[in-house]
């Protein structure tokens, strides 16, 4: 792979014969321009069919696509799993980037989840897209709307989504009026008292049973009642039970979990995180700057670097960095980590900037001692972690055993924040770094 940068021809040819190899799979497709900055992200069912269609006559004179047309140099793409993968994936380059002509799309909501308040002696259901990030059970980020799916399962699950705080050994439960709901049979009411505490979270179950995807017998029942409705000429009953089976089918657009990461809707606490770290650290203050790394390969061939920056426990994207390694033959994680923090601090020794508080590292005690290592090597001091992604272990210089922070601790949500932002940034732009853009 060359470190120089394609000569591009005054006119998009170059992408447009380029664009005829794509494969006919889902994915997104990241256009540039004669620097090699992304201008446009676009998702595809078909890659090759949607992306070449901007290099038809009819794209050159739509008013919608021919100033972008007009720019293209150069075309990259990344295949997704799906076609509901390639939506979230556009959605997630699309808020990083900033590509000039996604104006629409640069501050789009973000997609919204299926939340089971799994801590609540009553569980509550709930559409949201502002998650929790513990003492809950998620589905999602879904594509399509869900809350008229909801809907269809409360009335086939009989849960609650009210607000309302109801505790297991509240007897005055029983003098409660419940709301409508209860009376049209949409929920077995534990407000009221009027189901017990294990046959509710058993409705639970069933619930998320069918969420896990254990979902055909549901399904086939109400195809079943929709059918005879039709045949009893009760057309309106009919239609409403296609109507349902419609909304239940927008469950099927749903996202991984770990693969379609939202980082920026979960609640995060940056202060208390700072102040966690600043104590499970023994540091003198809070750490303003934290720096992470992570290390991704392209196609198993060569090996990339991410950087990403947090100022006061906020991602600072002007910060954010790309390397492509250079002096490490074939696949050594351990080996690229030490390049890239020797250059990293290097330069900002030789320049004068600011050394990050505390840089984060992904991985364990080898990783560690790489990056500790090569600080050392560039004459800097700088506090350093590594965090283990198996078990969350936390490994601190001069301790033998690794620390184990509770899932709930805010300072563990920061590190896993930064970690994740990193391996992110990492594995969704290697296509990106091909281009003369790669750091020196």
């Amino acid at each position: 792979m060359s470190d120089e940068p394609v000569q591009y021809p005054d006119d998009n040819s170059y992408a447009a014969e380029k664009v005829k190899s794509f494969p006919h799979v889902p994915g997104v497709y990241l256009m540039k321009d004669a620097q090699g900055r992304v201008i446009y992200v676009g998702k595809a069912k078909d890659l090759r069919k949607r992306a070449g269609s901007y290099f038809l006559h009819q794209a050159e004179i739509d008013d919608r696509t021919k100033f972008l047309v007009r720019d293209i140099r150069d075309i990259d793409y990344i295949q997704a799993l799906s076609e509901v993968d390639a939506l979230l994936m556009e959605a997630r380059l699309i808020k990083d980037i900033q590509p000039r002509y996604n104006r629409a799309e640069k501050d789009g909501k973000s997609f919204p989840y299926l939340q089971i308040r799994t801590h609540e002696a009553f569980p509550r259901v709930e559409a949201t897209r502002e998650p929790l990030s513990s003492g809950v059970k998620l589905y999602g980020p879904f594509t399509s709307p869900i809350r008229g799916a909801l809907v269809v399962l409360q009335k086939v699950f009989k849960f609650r989504t009210c607000q309302y705080d109801i505790r297991k050994d509240d007897e005055k439960r029983r003098f409660f009026r419940p709301c409508l709901l209860a009376s049209i049979g949409q929920c077995t009411a534990p407000c009221a008292d009027r189901v017990s505490h294990d046959d509710y979270r058993r409705q639970i179950h069933h619930l998320q049973r069918f969420l896990d995807g254990k979902r055909d017998e549901l399904i086939e029942e109400m195809e079943e009642e929709m059918q005879a409705a039709a045949q009893a000429l009760n057309f309106e009953q009919a239609a409403a039970i296609r109507d349902q089976l419609a909304a239940l089918e927008n469950l099927k657009n749903c996202g991984d979990l770990e693969r379609n990461v939202q980082p920026e809707v979960f609640q995060m606490d940056p202060k208390r995180g700072l102040l966690g770290l600043q104590k499970v650290l023994h540091l003198p203050q809070p750490p303003r700057i934290i720096e992470g790394v992570d290390i991704a390969h392209i196609q198993g061939e060569a090996t990339v670097a991410s950087l990403v920056q947090f100022i006061d426990g906020l991602p600072f994207k002007s910060g954010y960095k790309r390397y492509k390694i250079k002096s490490v033959e074939g696949i050594n994680d351990f080996a690229s980590i030490g390049e890239v923090v020797y250059r990293r601090l290097k330069r900002l020794k030789d320049e004068g900037g600011p050394l990050p508080d505390l840089l984060l590292i992904d991985g364990g005690k080898i990783q560690l001692r790489c990056a500790m290592e090569s600080a050392e090597r560039a004459g800097v001091t700088v506090q350093m972690v590594s965090l283990a992604k198996r078990d969350e272990e936390l490994y601190v210089p001069g301790e033998e055993e690794p620390l184990h922070l509770s899932r709930h601790a805010w300072s563990l949500r920061l590190l896993q924040y930064v970690r994740d932002e990193a391996h992110r940034f990492a594995q969704h732009y290697h296509h990106i770094l091909r281009s003369k853009k790669w750091k020196n």
